[in-house]
């Protein structure tokens, strides 16, 4: 495996992070952590879901047999987003997209 994803995530104020979790509360998990664990598709279409939504939840499953912990941080780490908030089995990540509408991004407020 290559070390090329030494890029530092987002890096997220307190504020800024209590804003992030109030804009997800309502959202529902795009993405479901099943027994195929962190495969590549996996990656992928979450790498996708960020792009397109910027905020999203994460769920991990019952049957997946992995860490939340652990696996919360390595995908956080493989899509090169901020893991803002680990609930339950159920995380979420942000990441911005700058090429995305000004009218469809997350606002974050100023540190």
């Amino acid at each position: 495996m290559s070390e090329k994803k030494n890029k530092e995530p987002f890096i997220l104020s307190t504020k800024q992070k209590q804003h992030l979790k109030g804009l997800a509360h309502s959202l529902n998990p795009l993405v479901q952590v099943g027994k195929e664990g962190l495969s590549s598709g996996l990656i992928s279409m979450t790498c996708q879901e960020l792009l397109h939504h910027e905020l999203i939840k994460v769920k991990l499953g019952s049957n997946s047999g992995l860490d939340k912990h652990e696996t919360s941080v390595a995908i956080a780490e493989k899509t090169e987003s901020t893991l803002v908030q680990l609930i339950g089995k159920t995380f979420i990540l942000y990441k911005p997209n700058p090429k995305m509408a000004k009218d469809k991004r997350v606002y974050l407020p100023k540190k």
